[in-house]
């Protein structure tokens, strides 16, 4: 799930002994607010002189450098050689990214928590609210983390069919109608089906 508090309450309150498996979509889209956010500070504090090698590098800095083209690459050097600042955040941004190459939860946890610690420590005030928000999340619940075994696009797909029938049934309000219309979703379709 993502780390929305509503979320996790209902499913603490309807399933107490589940397990958290925080979507790493939205765990990077939080990692990519705070890398934003210290590009927009150092764009307002540094002259104009150095504010050239900042504008314009927003996706640049948001991506991960095996996903950059050359002049992407060239641009990247570039805007880290220039600004301290920015190159530590890129590099917190990077290495916590690799938390989803672990299979093993008990290693998951401690490159997890040497990576919080190294937010905590960074004088990035984004990057130390991050870690904040990071640690609320993985405290106060029991998450596990086992990336590279959950695949959570087949999840969003679902979640997507049934905003749709929803949507088509102007708001079912039966649950039981709701699962039986979602479970029919996934049968084949008569007319063309073969067999």
């Amino acid at each position: 799930m993502d780390m929305w508090k509503a979320f996790k309450n209902s499913t603490m309150s309807h399933a107490p002994s589940a397990h958290f498996v925080f979507d790493k979509f939205h765990v990077l889209n939080h990692l990519s607010m705070a890398m934003d956010e210290v590009r927009r500070r150092e764009c307002k504090r540094v002259n104009e002189k150095e504010r050239r090698f900042i504008k314009g590098q927003r996706y640049t800095l948001l991506s991960t450098r095996d996903n950059l083209d050359l002049d992407g690459r060239r641009s990247l050097k570039l805007l880290l050689k220039a600004n301290s600042r920015i190159h530590q955040a890129y590099l917190l941004k990077e290495s916590f990214g690799q938390l989803w190459s672990y299979n093993n939860p008990t290693r998951a946890r401690k490159f997890f928590e040497n990576c919080k610690e190294r937010l905590r420590w960074s004088r990035s005030e984004p990057f130390q609210k991050l870690a904040a928000m990071i640690e609320r999340h993985w405290m106060a619940s029991p998450v596990t983390v086992i990336p590279n075994t959950v695949f959570l696009g087949f999840m969003e797909g679902l979640n997507n069919k049934i905003r749709v029938i929803q949507r088509r049934a102007y708001g079912i309000r039966d649950r039981k109608y709701l699962r039986l219309k979602v479970l029919t979703s996934f049968l084949p379709d008569a007319k063309n089906d073969p067999h």
